[in-house]
């Protein structure tokens, strides 16, 4: 998954750390379920590429939509399989 956060510029401090913060909650819980396996930064960007396991498009759709950011992001799935020298 690649998102790019379009949280407008104009949004005052105090709501962009609690949007934060409550990021952070969230993706906890999601590693904690294990759901979200890596997170990465793009630097230079706002914006994120993770690793996520779900067991359908619906649950991963209802993880990616549990982000408190979820309003502002711009996500980009790649589904992905398992690579056949991976099954060994």
């Amino acid at each position: 998954m690649r998102a790019e956060n379009r949280l407008p510029a104009d949004t005052p401090a105090e709501r962009r750390e609690e949007l934060r913060g409550a990021e952070r909650v969230r993706a906890t819980e999601l590693r904690a379920a294990g759901v979200l396996k890596r997170l990465w930064r793009v630097p230079g960007r706002n914006a994120t590429i993770g690793l996520y396991e779900a067991d359908d498009p619906a649950a991963l759709h209802d993880a990616l939509m549990s982000l408190p950011m979820s309003p502002w992001l711009d996500v980009h799935v790649e589904p992905l399989a398992t690579h056949p020298q991976e099954r060994t």
